[in-house]
């Protein structure tokens, strides 16, 4: 294993195969198409989480892939429709306090503006905990979206139906009248996601469930399923970032219960997680495999660098704050914050995962199976503004920078990794590619992981069609011009969320009060 504090910050992997062939044998056991052309197993980011809750899952990127396969009728995802989804949209919060008191609070607003905010978190509790959303539709078939937000390496493994149900039977909901959210918000979501239809499947693992989606195929094709991705392994890591705490794993790591005390995993303790996840894999019957590295998640706004880079050419800051934070007025006494020497930590860990995952990859080639890799942590990483945009000296030799698609690359101002802001006259200042909690990308963010993600199935030979079924001839360019017409937040954010992101961190200090943490509920994970 490489020592990622000795030998710098990993080099990208640019080539989804890794520059191993597969024997020319691979391709003559397979024929015809196998009927679920796309299962996806991940967390937040394949759910389709935004803005602080998981609704428009129809914007997923595994959804815009589906859309670019010609598939998307027969793709199948959970729906979150009502009141913004869970546990709180953020964007639908902050238009709500625009409608009601403008665009700016002033001082007049401030003895009302709470109870808007708690009137409406109420209304949210009372759908989800008593209401429709409540009620779960009818069981179908598996679902083709098998991710769930906040779930990491051990989540996956092991929450099932069942076990969601059994732990909301044993806690029912209260009615509390000062913390109005909705509580295990992330539990109610997932049983949307997981199978029900009977008996079996209700006990059913996500990969167990993928496990039966790859069964299904008959005799004119090899597989049930045609491409199967993984992207887990980021929650291992985020808490660090989102709670501003670094809490190495210890004993416990590999347990439901115990390892929520950990905000982040040994690369040792993640390895063992992993491995056993790719156990389950091997499992499941799918023609191609594209594993995804892990993001470093100290790029996201809602880590902000200030007080300048730790030293020359250096990627990190002396402090790291949430982005409502302001410079002149941080306190490392008062204030959470990460230092600079903790999120290098943090990044070289993650590196130290993604070794792992590459090598995983390699080991599966050599042996003749048709698996990928898709570096995501790369692509933020050529993404991220503060970090090598703006400071040419602390870019690596290996940074190239990321070149946006042409409708993305004509928005005005430009797409940056900053935290989104307002202009005040309906448009967009500043940001657009991560959406109001600062961890979860926009809709064309997402778009942006559907390219790269298609791009890595075109190298594996995956065929795109049109819906009537006919070909697709390459480059498969994803419908970004529909995205950014689906893209509320790039189009017309909310124009109370100014350059300081004042108003949110009021509502984080709001929310405080009764217990919640809005930056470091993010996750929503707690059972």
């Amino acid at each position: 294993m490489i020592d990622r504090a000795e030998s710098g910050p990993r080099e990208p992997a640019t080539d989804p195969t890794l520059g191993i062939p597969l024997p020319a044998t691979v391709a003559s056991t397979r024929s015809g198409t196998p009927p679920h052309r796309l299962v996806v197993i991940g967390d937040s980011l394949s759910q389709g989480f935004q803005s602080f809750a998981i609704h428009n899952t129809d914007l997923s990127y595994p959804a815009i892939i589906a859309r670019e396969l010609g598939w998307q009728r027969s793709f199948r995802f959970p729906r979150y429709r009502g009141h913004g989804g869970l546990p709180m949209n953020l964007e639908y919060l902050l238009r709500v306090l625009e409608d009601k008191h403008g665009a700016r609070l002033d001082w007049w607003d401030l003895p009302l503006a709470p109870f808007t905010v708690h009137s409406w978190m109420a209304q949210v509790e009372d759908y989800w905990e008593r209401g429709p959303g409540s009620i779960e539709p009818p069981p179908g078939p598996i679902n083709h979206n098998l991710s769930m937000f906040g779930w990491d390496l051990r989540d996956s493994l092991e929450w099932t139906y069942d076990r969601c149900a059994a732990v909301l039977a044993g806690n029912p909901p209260g009615n509390d009248l000062l913390a109005q959210q909705v509580e295990h918000a992330a539990l109610r979501a997932a049983l949307r996601v997981y199978p029900r239809a009977t008996t079996e499947q209700r006990g059913m693992t996500l990969f167990d469930a993928a496990r039966a989606l790859g069964e299904q195929h008959k005799t004119t094709t090899e597989a049930g399923i045609e491409t199967l991705i993984v992207f887990l392994g980021a929650n291992n890591a985020l808490k660090a970032a989102t709670n501003l705490e670094v809490r190495w794993s210890g004993p416990g790591f590999d347990q439901l219960g115990a390892k929520s005390q950990y905000t982040v995993w040994t690369p040792e303790h993640f390895r063992q997680e992993y491995d056993e996840m790719i156990e389950q894999v091997h499992t499941i019957n799918a023609r191609h495999v594209i594993l995804c590295t892990v993001p470093h998640v100290t790029i996201a706004p809602i880590t902000n660098g200030i007080g300048g880079k730790i030293g020359p050419r250096s990627r990190y800051f002396d402090h790291y704050v949430y982005p409502w934070v302001g410079e002149s007025t941080f306190s490392s006494h008062r204030d959470k914050h990460l230092s600079g020497a903790q999120a290098r930590a943090i990044d070289y860990a993650i590196d130290a995962y993604n070794d792992h995952i590459e090598s995983i990859v390699r080991e599966a080639r050599a042996d003749g199976r048709d698996w990928l890799l898709l570096d995501t942590a790369a692509l933020l990483d050529n993404l991220a503004s503060r970090r090598f945009h703006e400071d040419p000296s602390a870019r690596p030799q290996w940074w190239t920078g990321y070149e946006l698609p042409g409708a993305l690359a004509a928005l005005d101002p430009p797409l940056t990794t900053r935290f989104l802001a307002a202009d005040g006259h309906g448009g967009r200042a500043a940001g657009g590619l991560f959406s109001l909690d600062g961890v979860h990308p926009t809709t064309v963010g997402y778009g942006i992981l559907a390219q790269e993600s298609i791009h890595t199935m075109r190298a594996a030979g995956v065929r795109f069609r049109d819906p009537d079924g006919s070909p697709r001839n390459d480059p498969i360019h994803v419908d970004f011009d529909r995205l950014i017409l689906r893209d509320t937040l790039v189009r017309h954010p909310p124009q109370n969320i100014g350059s300081a992101k004042g108003i949110i961190g009021w509502i984080d200090e709001i929310l405080d009060l009764t217990g919640t943490s809005l930056a470091g509920g993010v996750l929503g994970t707690e059972a």
